[in-house]
């Protein structure tokens, strides 16, 4: 392959978002915990690669909010504190209260495939609760988010979305076992895709929003209360 080519250009992006995928998922899972640091070199040792695309998966990750860039040191993965959900949780009330009032308004094969997808996971969660798993239920519940959004159509919601939902599954994730049972979340779902379904979109939005607000009402209190300063 020539500099410059094509094909070099999407193996370079490939690289890019092997190394962004692979240090998000350790993120998430907390394999690099809140407060891991490390030198760009080493990940770059890790993964097998080349600096240049690590840094452009760190400069990503930065952008979400997942680590901080120190110059001549590496990353730093970031803590979550009570603040930073509780304004995290405001644009996700906003940016999937949107989505759904927009997927509420279509009428095309795209929003059929859509609510397949939810209903999917809705189903999922519910018979996953049942099962007593929550790790299950976790992740049908980040499927059904996720979909919502996709499923809008508005790129720019998609992308807003995108920077700060990995942060709210991260935190989620963490205190998964520390919050009562998600028992009404599968019922809120399908508040939510009855609403979408048919073609009420305030009654969509609304239903979205309620569903993201009474998530924060219960992961910031406990963390308050357990005296969680950060995650």
């Amino acid at each position: 392959m020539l500099p410059g080519s094509p094909e070099r250009e999407q193996a370079s992006e490939g690289r890019v978002e092997a190394a962004y995928r692979y240090l998000r998922n350790a993120i998430l899972s907390n394999e690099l915990p809140a407060g891991f640091q490390a030198a760009e070199n080493e990940i770059a040792a890790q993964l097998g690669m080349s600096r240049t695309p690590v840094h452009e998966a760190m400069a990503r990750l930065q952008e979400e909010g997942f680590v901080q860039i120190l110059p001549r040191k590496g990353i730093l993965v970031r803590a979550l504190t009570p603040a930073d959900l509780l304004e995290i949780y405001d644009v996700l009330i906003a940016l999937e209260g949107a989505a759904a009032e927009l997927l509420a308004a279509e009428a095309d094969h795209a929003l059929s495939s859509t609510l397949v997808e939810l209903q999917a996971s809705t189903d999922a969660m519910a018979e996953a609760l049942a099962d007593g798993d929550l790790d299950a239920w976790r992740a049908a519940d980040e499927r059904f988010h996720d979909a919502l959004v996709a499923g809008c159509g508005n790129g720019r919601i998609q992308r807003m979305a995108a920077t700060v939902a990995g942060q709210s599954h991260r935190a989620r994730r963490l205190t998964l076992h520390l919050r009562p049972m998600p028992t009404n979340s599968a019922a809120e779902h399908q508040a939510i895709i009855d609403a979408i379904r048919s073609g009420d979109a305030a009654a969509a939005g609304e239903a979205a929003r309620a569903h993201r607000r009474h998530a924060r009402g219960q992961l910031v209190p406990i963390l308050k209360r357990i005296n969680f300063r950060q995650l």
